[in-house]
């Protein structure tokens, strides 16, 4: 499976689109970047496409009325995900305005969400075995 590394540029263009919020946590994924609140990701870099997690009608809407695409790798796209338009990276004109609109939606769906329960540290195992 194929991981993407995001450019500077696309990381720029990710980090420009998120809601300038306290609440909006930034942790780097695999050479991408994902964007979380309460611990649930709303939205995340895979390469130059920017994925969003909205709520169904909102997702319906997206994917039927814009060029989406998968969000992830292409063997395996991340379930629950839609990819923005790749074009509006490039095309400009009122598409940054698109893309902040869905990504303020996915995090306005996600903020929802109950918080993520942290996990446990796993113990260790013990070295001392006889």
């Amino acid at each position: 499976m194929e991981m993407p590394k995001a450019s500077d540029a696309d990381k720029e263009h990710f980090r420009s689109v998120l809601p300038d919020r306290p609440e909006v946590v930034i942790k780097p994924m695999f050479g991408n970047l994902g964007a979380f609140v309460n611990g649930n990701m709303f939205a995340g870099l895979f390469g130059p496409t920017i994925g969003v997690k909205l709520g169904e009608n909102d997702k319906e809407m997206l994917e039927s009325t814009e060029r989406t695409v998968p969000f992830g790798p292409a063997e395996r796209p991340m379930g629950g995900y839609t990819g923005l338009p790749e074009v509006w990276n490039t095309e400009g004109d009122g598409d940054e305005a698109r893309a902040k609109a869905w990504v303020e939606k996915a995090f306005e769906h996600v903020a929802e969400l109950p918080p993520k329960a942290s996990k446990s540290p796993k113990p260790k195992a013990n070295a001392s075995k006889k």
